[in-house]
């Protein structure tokens, strides 16, 4: 869980630190740090929310579901992270985990990105999207088959593995877009 915390949260905390030395120069209020730091945060974990959607609604009979309803009655939570931490890759047909979620996403982030001059929301959807852009890029790495089957799941014809790289290379273009309009935004 260390090295997944660690893949999620060092892009992120890049993004705050250079986004608040550039902004230090700018001499930006000080609320916007705030809302910086608490839109990358909350932003980060949301995805995960996904997972209680499959253990509580989508499988709620798998003896692990029935292991994370124990847990999170119990308000064990450290319990509920080392379940997801070994179970998260037999999860493959998550909402927010899809490649549809993704292109709404983009479409939102877009919207967002251009119109709104809240800090908050502008980090959340960055953080939302790095965090997705993140599991891609990894599982890309390890085991492109996988990625196809929970980005794809539910869908009866699939990118072809040659094309993930350019499905992945256009959201990283698209984040780093999304990274320079915050750095603008004060």
């Amino acid at each position: 869980m260390k090295q997944e915390l660690k893949n999620h949260l060092l892009p992120l905390l890049a993004i705050f630190v250079l986004t608040s030395i550039f902004w230090l120069f700018q001499k930006t209020v000080w609320y916007n740090f705030v809302f910086l730091f608490f839109g990358l945060l909350w932003g980060s974990f949301l995805l995960d929310i996904d997972h209680l959607i499959f253990w509580f609604y989508l499988k709620p009979d798998l003896e692990e579901s029935l292991l994370a309803k124990n847990a999170w009655k119990k308000g064990d939570f450290k319990s509920l992270i080392k379940l997801l931490e070994s179970t998260h890759e037999n999860h493959t047909n998550l909402i927010f985990h899809h490649y549809f979620f993704q292109i709404v996403l983009t479409f939102i982030s877009l919207f967002v990105f251009t119109s709104s001059s809240s800090i908050f929301a502008k980090a959340l959807l960055l953080a939302i999207n790095i965090h997705l852009l993140v599991d891609e890029i990894k599982d890309f790495k390890h085991n492109p088959e996988h990625l196809k089957l929970w980005l794809f799941a539910r869908e009866n014809k699939q990118l072809p593995t040659d094309s993930l790289k350019y499905y992945i290379l256009t959201f990283v273009v698209l984040n780093l877009i999304f990274t320079f309009i915050l750095f603008s935004s004060r």
